[in-house]
Parts: C-alpha cells; sequence; structure tokens
C-alpha cells in the first residue's frame, strides 16, 4: 500500500544521541523562561549538560473554555477543552521591555549560545492544542476551524474511559478543517523555525479518529492531518524534527511515511507506584511492532525517584532518547552519570530493545513468575537487560493500573550469549571462539561462558540487572581478547566503536579500540597485556589474572564526541 516505511528508510534526528531535558514535570502548564534557564542551568552545574531540550505544554496562546457551574458534569475535565488562540508564545514567554525580537526567539538563542543545547523541541497536539483551534479567533480565522465532538467507540470506553474524551465530547474540540490543516501547520512551524525552534513534540494525535463525521471518515481525516504534519516538517524541521505522541491508532501508525521517533507508552507517572514495572514492560513488547518502522521513545522519567534505577537501566539500553523531567535541584547525578558523559552525550544502543525470544509469549507482569529480558545491540557488543517487573497490570474492574500483588517476592531467570540476536556476528570476524564474556554492572563481575551456558539471575520486584555481553576472539596463539566498555555507565558496550587486531613490527599481536567517553574501560584479555596506550602515550593498567578484566582509566577529552584510540599490546 506504500503507507509507511520501515525505520531503516527514515531520517532519525540528532537528538536522539544527545542528554535531554523536558519541562513537564519539573513545571507542568506553568514553565516560564526563567523556569527553561533555571533547570538548563542546574543539570549542567552537577556535570549532566542537557544538550536537547523540550519546552513541553504551557508556552501556547489558549483560551480557557472552563465553566464555573456546578451543573457541568464533566468541569473536572474543562481544562482540556482550552483552545488555541493564536500560534505564537504566550506572555510568559514575552519580554516586559516590549522587544521587537519574539521572547520565544530570544530564550532559544539564550539555551543554545549559554547553556550549549544542540536541539530545541517545543510541544503541541496534533489539533494545535488539547481542545484545538478556537473558531474566529482573531488572526485565525483563516483555518476554519469548527466546533467537532469526538465519538468514541465502545470497546474503548468500556476498556479505559478518559476525563479528555469525556469533556470534549461535550465542550468540543476546534477542529482546523483538513484542506487548510497543511497551511496551519505550516504557519506554526514557520514561525517555530524562524525562532531557532529544531522540532515539535505532537501530543494527543489519536484524537482525530474520533472526528472523522463529516470529513470522509476516520482514515481519510488522520491520513489528511498526518500527511499535512509531516509535509510542514519537512519543509520547516530538516532535521526530520518531530516526536509522535499518543499515537497509537492504526490509522496514525500506517500513515507516517516520515516520522522516525514514537512515544512507545503511555507516560512516565512519578507519583503512581503501579505504573513503573508496567511501563518498562508495555514498551518493551510495544516495540516488537513499533520499532519496525520507528524509533521508540521511552518517555521521560526523574532521576531522583525511588524507581529511578529501574527506569534509567531500560532506557540506556533501549536505544532511545534519553531524557529527565527533574525539577531545578532535584537529581541524582550519580545515577545520571551512568547515561551522560561530561560532553552531554549519551551511548545510545544500535536498535530498538526488545525482549528476548524466550520472553515473547510470558507475562513478566502478572505470572508471579516470569522476569523480563530485553536485548540490543552495541558495534562491537551486545546487552542484555533484565528487570522484575511483576506485581502491577491493567485492572478490568477500576479500569486502571492498579497493584494486585503487594509483595510479589523474588525470583530467578537465567542469561546466557545467544538471548542477543545475532551476537555471533557481532565483530564481523572469523576469529570468534564460539565463547563470550559477560560483564555484569550491579555485580561487577566478569564471567567466561561457553557456547549454550547459562547465567543464573535473581531479582526482587523493581530490581534490575545488565548483562554486557561480548564474542571472545582468538587474536593470537593461546591468546583471546573481548572488548567491554566503560564499566560504571549503564551501556558499557556503547563506548567500544571499533575493535580491529593488527600485527605489530615485532610480530606481536595489538588490539586496537577506538574508545568515546571517560573513566575506567575494561576488555577481557586471557593473559595478561604487555602495556596499554591511549592516543599513542603508554599508560598504566591493571589486570585481574582471576578473572581476565583487563582495566584502563580513560580521562575527560576535551572535544565533543571524541574517539580516544586505546591499544592493548597482547
Amino acid at each position: 500500500m506504500q503507507t509507511f516505511h520501515h525505520r531503516e528508510k527514515k531520517k532519525v534526528p540528532s537528538f536522539v544521541d544527545w542528554f535531554g531535558w523536558c519541562t513537564w514535570d519539573a513545571f507542568y502548564t506553568d514553565v516560564t523562561a526563567d523556569g527553561v534557564k533555571q533547570g538548563l542551568r542546574s543539570l549542567a552545574e552537577g556535570g549532566a549538560p542537557p544538550r536537547f531540550l523540550i519546552i513541553d505544554d504551557g508556552w501556547q496562546q489558549i483560551g480557557s473554555e472552563n465553566k464555573e457551574d456546578p451543573s457541568v458534569a464533566v468541569q473536572e475535565g474543562a481544562q482540556f477543552a482550552s483552545r488555541l488562540t493564536g500560534i505564537k508564545e504566550n506572555t510568559k514567554f514575552q519580554s516586559e521591555q516590549q522587544e521587537e525580537t519574539p521572547g520565544l526567539k530570544r530564550l532559544v538563542e539564550e539555551t543554545k549560545k549559554e547553556h550549549g543545547v544542540k536541539s530545541v523541541y517545543v510541544w503541541h497536539a496534533m489539533a494545535g492544542y488539547w481542545g484545538g483551534v478556537k473558531p474566529s479567533a482573531a488572526g485565525m480565522e483563516h483555518y476554519e476551524s469548527a466546533l467537532a465532538y469526538p465519538v468514541q467507540s465502545p470497546g474503548v470506553t468500556g476498556n479505559q474511559p478518559d476525563i479528555v474524551m469525556d469533556s470534549l465530547s461535550v465542550l468540543g474540540l476546534g477542529l482546523v478543517h483538513p484542506r487548510k490543516v497543511y497551511s496551519f501547520y505550516d504557519e506554526l512551524h514557520a514561525y517555530l523555525a524562524a525562532c531557532g525552534v529544531d522540532g515539535v513534540k505532537v501530543d494527543v494525535q489519536n484524537i482525530v479518529e474520533t472526528l472523522g463525521a463529516g470529513h470522509g471518515g476516520r482514515v481519510a481525516l488522520t491520513r489528511a492531518y498526518h500527511r499535512a504534519l509531516e509535509a510542514s516538517v519537512a519543509r520547516n524541521f530538516p532535521d526530520n524534527g518531530c516526536i509522535s505522541c499518543m499515537c497509537h491508532n492504526t490509522d496514525m501508525l500506517y500513515s507516517a511515511k516520515q516520522t522516525a521517533v514514537v512515544r512507545a507508552s503511555d507516560d512516565f507517572y512519578p507519583r503512581d507506584p503501579a505504573s513503573h514495572t508496567v511501563h518498562i514492560s508495555s514498551v518493551a513488547y510495544n516495540t516488537l511492532f513499533l520499532g519496525e518502522f520507528m524509533q521508540p521513545d521511552w518517555d521521560m522519567f526523574h532521576s531522583l525517584h525511588p524507581a529511578a534505577e529501574y527506569h534509567g537501566a531500560a532506557r540506556a539500553i533501549g536505544g532511545c532518547p534519553i531524557y529527565v523531567s527533574d525539577k531545578p535541584g532535584n537529581h541524582n547525578f550519580d545515577l545520571l552519570k551512568k547515561l551522560v558523559l561530561p560532553d552531554g552525550s549519551v551511548l545510545r544502543a544500535q536498535l530498538p530493545g526488545r525482549p528476548t525470544r524466550d520472553c515473547l509469549f510470558s507475562d513478566p507482569a502478572r505470572d508471579g513468575a516470569s522476569l523480563l529480558k530485553i536485548w540490543n545491540m552495541n558495534k562491537c557488543a551486545g546487552v542484555v537487560g533484565v528487570f522484575n517487573c511483576q506485581g502491577a497490570g491493567w485492572c478490568r474492574v477500576v479500569k486502571k493500573t492498579r497493584i494486585h500483588d503487594e509483595a510479589p517476592g523474588t525470583l530467578t531467570g537465567s542469561v546466557r550469549a545467544e538471548d542477543v540476536e545475532g551476537i555471533t556476528q557481532a565483530t564481523g570476524t572469523d576469529d570468534c571462539t564460539g565463547d563470550a564474556v559477560v560483564y555484569t554492572h550491579r555485580a561487577g563481575e566478569l564471567v567466561r561462558l561457553p557456547r549454550g551456558a547459562t547465567l543464573p539471575v535473581t531479582l526482587k520486584r523493581l530490581e534490575y540487572e545488565l548483562f554486557h555481553v561480548c564474542p571472545v576472539r582468538a587474536v593470537a596463539p593461546d591468546i583471546s581478547f573481548a572488548p567491554i566498555g566503560l564499566l560504571h555507565m549503564f551501556n558499557a558496550g556503547g563506548a567500544v566503536e571499533e575493535c580491529v587486531v593488527r600485527t605489530n613490527e615485532d610480530d606481536k599481536a595489538v588490539v586496537a579500540l577506538r574508545v568515546r567517553g571517560c573513566g575506567r574501560f575494561g576488555a577481557y584479555c586471557s593473559r595478561r597485556p604487555a602495556k596499554c596506550s591511549l592516543d599513542s602515550a603508554d599508560v598504566e593498567f591493571g589486570y585481574d589474572a582471576d578473572t581476565g578484566l583487563v582495566t584502563v582509566d580513560v580521562p575527560v577529552p576535551e572535544e565533543e564526541m571524541y574517539r580516544w584510540t586505546l591499544e592493548i599490546r597482547v
């Protein structure tokens, strides 16, 4: 049908390789220009500088439809019927001095020049705002917005009543006419681009499928909106700057020829204890489908939170953008430094993180017996994350996620090198022995596994372990080697970008590695190396004869995205 493209044929925006911060949980709709600068400064001062920024809901010009009328049944959700009244930023982002330069443009320029931000995205809904575009709003008349009332299917309302939909079903949504929607997106995005904005997070996309009456039905309306959106993004944001959100309706997904990043789950809910295990398992299984044609986005999380390590570890191996929504001053920098390098970049895995084959037909959230295993690949090795996700799930009675087992207990499972699909081809060479070394992140242990052997893993609820899996290569007679990576990082193997074996003038084998980042670098060698050098300078190294672990301290580079040349003479 040629209605969408596979992920490999799409341009993935560059922000995915940099650490980010989103304003949502930090400020919600009370976000201001000063708050944005405060949040960026707070993270940078602790050594985790954001290079990617999302200014979420709260920057736009809107008019409230809230009615102080106790007889209105859905008054609680009336804020969702607020409608867009202009395409520019609201007064919170405008200067009191009435300068000619728009306040949003000044803010974006400052974030890039003074805070080192590389990409700035802003939020808007598919319909403009939650309640659409206000009909006949001054300067917006040419979009031909008219009130439309969502019609939900009985299956949706019977499974998950939604206060947003209930509100809009009564108060209506200002729907831009489909023949005018490209003009709307183009004018909005052109203004944002002129302010230096690099892309948009487009939310509430699924609302469009409920508004098809009078416009040829849901398929025609959805396709018209999505084609207009992608055409505008292509024209105004050359890095394909778009994150799709709340968009899992089939018509929207199958209309995405260009959009490359998609939210793969419900929101991160910091105050809902039942949500965290479900979040991880849902994203992993959704990625089996979504990862074929988009790069799944695991959403923001908080670095200072009881489940922060759990969420952080999952995102590190998810191949996804990594960004937090911390309030200024509320950070766990020890955790963030397992995700973020000093230059603000991240060690992103190469693929969308997906469940291992032996997890495909189990239920690691509800069966009381299964651990969830997620695998991914780096350039020279693989990684398997194991998570205990038991104890919570969707309840059809109360129609929300709830904890169904307060004490789900400790579970034991196993990991093997073959859990990483294609691990035997990871080196791209024919000198692999068939064995693999496995480094465990939390336990800090290195084990050499024969082909087909397994390692046990035991976890309590909301616990995890990361297994870095590296094929063993025969680099010289009776000497084998495998690179691991930066041992303190969640995705240690993401630091290794190349591993080449050559012979020097003394006819001795030299393993030449291209390494990104800084910290304690680890590798496996079956014999103590003769020497190690970093960018041609000899360096001290450690060696554990019992495990074969070689360690080298890599300093902080002066350049962004710098690749060290680490040579290990065996």
